[in-house]
């Protein structure tokens, strides 16, 4: 029988027996169980790129199936004639979850606001800015964007959805705009929340000219992954007061402590954790029972972004 391994006991636990398959506990360090029989391998959901080259102690895997969404680091490690899924919707509600907290938690200043509290102050009461009637953008509009525009919808924005290409909008958005109208339609936003894939396309697509087409005061939030923002330039405009940040991911990363980051004013951090909350292990749990199960029956499989 063919094996499929999972990164500990406690995933075979929870993901059940899939029938035409052995599933086994392997979290990628040192050689297997029956190391040629693997054919499916899931790696830990943290750091699966650095543990690709593990594969070589197998003898032919033919799925490498992530726990996480984002697959770039990975598919450039990838063996050929392994495919490669990634764990698309797994943590769509999380991600968009952290964008509107981001997004709501500097526009309300509630950094000020905790660190008045850690303090003992009250703060005298002054107009922050609200969520309702800004004008804001989602760029990358895919699983997650739209998770976020779901939610972004009941606050009484004006929404805009940008995607790699123009195509007909869905019932949040009555239009996608590709990427190529970005110059137009930066200035015109308020709020830009940032969810694209990194690619070589959108490696620095945040990049200078990007971010002073953004008016005076907006907020750029990034939930996608740090490279696609050119850091420098945005140290530049933060540090100057034009431009407001929130970043689940930077570039560096981890961002080290003595990174000017830290300090910009109007700069809110958290430490890539859009994923990290209780929505992740039994959404994964049920993609994997859905996966393995495709496998083993020879059906299609889900979220196959490359390899073979």
């Amino acid at each position: 029988m063919s094996v499929a391994t999972l990164p500990g006991q406690d995933w075979v636990d929870d993901v059940g027996p899939v029938p035409g398959l052995e599933l086994l506990p392997w979290d990628m360090d040192g050689v297997p169980p029956r190391a040629d029989e693997v054919r499916v391998v899931v790696p830990p959901y943290m750091g699966a790129a650095g543990r690709i080259p593990a594969l070589r102690h197998t003898g032919g895997v033919e799925l490498v199936q992530l726990l996480s969404a984002g697959f770039d680091d990975v598919l450039r490690q990838l063996p050929p004639g392994v495919s490669l899924a990634n764990a698309a919707g797994v943590h769509d509600a999380s991600t968009a979850e952290l964008a509107l907290a981001l997004t709501l938690a500097s526009l309300r200043d509630l950094p000020d606001f905790a660190a008045a509290q850690r303090n003992r102050r009250w703060l005298p009461l002054e107009f922050h800015t609200s969520l309702a009637d800004r004008r804001v953008m989602v760029l990358g509009y895919g699983s997650i964007g739209r998770a976020i525009a779901a939610r972004l919808t009941p606050f009484e924005v004006r929404l805009t959805a940008v995607a790699s290409r123009a195509r007909q909008g869905d019932g949040l958005v009555p239009s996608v705009h590709g990427i190529d109208e970005l110059p137009a339609l930066l200035p015109d936003h308020d709020v830009v929340i940032v969810v694209v894939p990194l690619t070589e396309d959108t490696t620095r697509l945040v990049d200078a000219a990007f971010l002073a087409a953004m008016p005076d005061g907006a907020l750029l939030v990034n939930v996608a992954r740090g490279p696609v923002v050119d850091t420098g330039a945005l140290l530049r405009e933060t540090s100057s007061g034009r431009l407001r940040a929130a970043l689940d991911v930077t570039d560096p990363e981890p961002l080290p402590p003595e990174h000017d980051l830290w300090t910009s004013p109007g700069v809110l951090i958290t430490p890539h954790v859009g994923g990290a909350t209780t929505a992740f292990r039994p959404r994964a749990v049920r993609l994997l029972r859905q996966q393995l199960g495709a496998y083993a029956a020879g059906r299609p499989l889900l979220n196959v972004v490359g390899g073979r």
